[in-house]
């Protein structure tokens, strides 16, 4: 898949107000400074379509762009942030349970995992909570480029072994980068398969990939 054009479209606090579900829908989602924004940038190969930032919780709403005018990108907000309260944490959790499970063209979670990271309870929680949600997506492992292989290999390893224990069955993986673009064509093809079997009526939750 080549990509022509990217554009902002909107900023949402409720999954009512995002976008007419029209077309297919891919949401990004991942902890607070996994490097969302950069790997959004790096497909997309718009600099500044989505804004990084060094301060971890600044996505707090449901952004939505426009890709080669015939999909959506989902940018949604990160989780396992703790500067803010109990109360707005479970505001943000809330808002992002419901955009999952409601949204009608949501064709898959793209779930971002910091490679640079031993495994990450508030990750496998996450995952696991998206498996009993039935909602199909694929793990991210990003800044793959600031690790060695060997911890790379031992990272990713631990982090699938620890799913191991609840999952009958794992989800796919890619490792990728937003500096040397790794993994981009892999995530782009996906898309691509996503596209040419999408219908906005009959929404598949069933990969087959659930938490025993």
């Amino acid at each position: 898949m080549i990509i022509t054009k990217a554009e902002y479209l909107s900023s949402s606090v409720d999954w009512k107000a995002c976008p007419p579900a029209n077309l297919p829908e891919y949401a990004f989602i991942g902890r607070s400074n996994v490097g969302k924004s950069s790997l959004i940038n790096m497909l997309t190969g718009r600099h500044n379509l989505a804004r990084t930032s060094g301060t971890p919780g600044k996505t707090r709403t449901i952004n939505h762009y426009l890709v080669n005018e015939s999909w959506y990108i989902a940018d949604l907000p990160g989780y396992g942030y703790a500067r803010i309260s109990a109360t707005e944490r479970k505001k943000w959790e809330e808002m992002i349970r419901v955009y999952l499970c409601e949204r009608p063209n949501l064709v898959q979670v793209f779930a971002l995992v910091d490679a640079r990271l031993e495994p990450q309870q508030t990750d496998l929680e996450f995952l696991n909570r998206m498996g009993l949600w039935k909602i199909p997506f694929l793990i991210l492992f990003t800044k793959t480029d600031q690790v060695r292989p060997l911890k790379l290999k031992a990272h990713v390893g631990a982090f699938l072994q620890k799913m191991e224990a609840s999952w009958e069955t794992l989800p796919d993986h890619l490792l990728t980068s937003a500096k040397d673009r790794s993994g981009k064509n892999a995530i782009l093809d996906r898309i691509a398969a996503g596209n040419q079997g999408f219908s906005p009526l009959n929404r598949d939750h069933g990969s087959g990939k659930k938490p025993n």
